[in-house]
């Protein structure tokens, strides 16, 4: 595993300031999460670059990949309404580039409001700690790059699609393979049924409970002893959800292209709303709410210093993780590829309620990589 080289104290001082300066609860979190959990918020194709731990007969986990899950589940232990709370430590990913590291540093914090709090205000507030955090490292071509999952849904309303096909499309917004194989489906005819298929088929006539029983059933007639972390439940689920997949109608070939000319869209964000507005689908107004939540964000991140030219819309901005459902943003140096970003952070309203929380609850956060915003670091 190759580590990260240290930042400088006094640069590690600066880029940690804007966080201290909050006053939020420091927590931690232990080095090894469920692997089972992880995997299923980010999906099978984050297994590669995860370090996967197991003692003999016991769970399979792994090393921290990532802060926010781990304060989010410690959050609903406490019991708490809303709360912030300060985080600096270690993280470990394998890089999909030879010669990277695996292991790293991650300053962040993740905010907690109470049901019915505005976004808003709170979105734009952890976009800019993240500005100046990553701005206090000295690099002098920052940039602001933002997103919203929550503006691709609108735009799927906007469409007057199916209520099957747009919840589908919802599901699957942050997953960038996913998606396009929906819109690939678009333009090819429906396959024959695979024998997984058939079999996703049969069980999803079934409750998720009664599915789960019939796979652990099967596995025990066929002498089958499953591994990768996930329970008879979690596996019954996914084969549930690829049945309904197949069998729901796809997106007309007009449809898939209005989605792609959504995706493409990169550019200043004036610029990039109206080409948006201009491919509004049949209702239009579905957008006009998300719109308007925009105008206000960006009225609070230019107040907050962040020069307009810095900041940049891309429609198809995601994250690793898919529990983001809402405002997404990287914070970008121009000497880094765009894949290697300074920061990055945003809302996942819903995450909390999947790990057992109550539904409602506003949630959002950012982390910097202090080696990517000191000056002096990577290259």
């Amino acid at each position: 595993m190759r580590a990260e080289p240290a930042v400088p104290a006094d640069a590690l001082a600066l880029i940690r300031a804007p966080f201290e300066a909050l006053g939020a609860e420091t927590v931690d979190a232990p080095i090894l999460q469920p692997l089972g959990l992880l995997l299923e918020l980010a999906g099978e194709a984050m297994r590669a670059r995860l370090f996967v731990v197991q003692s003999e007969g016991g769970e399979e986990t792994c090393l921290r990949p990532d802060f926010t899950v781990p304060v989010v589940r410690q959050h609903l232990e406490s019991g708490r309404s809303s709360g912030r709370y300060f985080y600096e430590g270690k993280a470990f990913r394998a890089s999909p580039e030879p010669g990277r590291p695996d292991e790293f540093r991650q300053i962040g914090l993740e905010r907690f409001d109470e049901q019915g709090a505005s976004p808003v205000v709170a979105d734009a507030e952890i976009a800019l700690l993240a500005w100046r955090s990553a701005l206090a490292g000295g690099r002098g071509d920052l940039s602001l790059w933002l997103g919203d999952i929550a503006l691709f849904a609108a735009f799927i309303d906007a469409l007057g699609l199916a209520e099957p096909l747009a919840a589908r499309l919802k599901r699957v917004a942050a997953r960038p393979r996913l998606l396009a194989a929906e819109l690939a489906r678009a333009e090819a005819p429906a396959p024959a049924a695979a024998e997984g298929a058939r079999l996703a088929g049969l069980l999803s006539g079934l409750s998720e409970a009664d599915a789960a029983t019939v796979l652990e059933e099967m596995w025990a007639l066929a002498g089958i002893d499953p591994v990768g972390g996930r329970s008879p439940a979690d596996i019954a689920q996914r084969l549930i959800r690829r049945a309904e997949a197949a069998q729901a109608p796809a997106l007309t070939p007009a449809q898939a292209e209005a989605i792609r000319a959504f995706l493409a869209i990169e550019d200043r964000p004036a610029a990039a709303f109206a080409a948006i507005k201009a491919i509004g689908g049949q209702r239009p107004g579905a957008l006009d709410g998300a719109l308007a939540a925009w105008d206000q964000r960006l009225t609070l991140l230019e107040q907050g210093e962040v020069p307009a030219d810095r900041i940049r819309f891309a429609a198809a901005l995601g994250h690793a993780f898919d529990y983001y459902d809402g405002l997404s943003f990287e914070i970008r140096s121009a000497a880094l590829d765009p894949e290697r970003a300074v920061a990055v952070g945003g809302r996942y309203d819903g995450l909390p309620a999947r790990l057992g929380g109550a539904a409602g609850a506003r949630a959002v956060g950012c982390m910097v990589r202090p080696w990517r915003a000191w000056a002096g670091g990577e290259a």
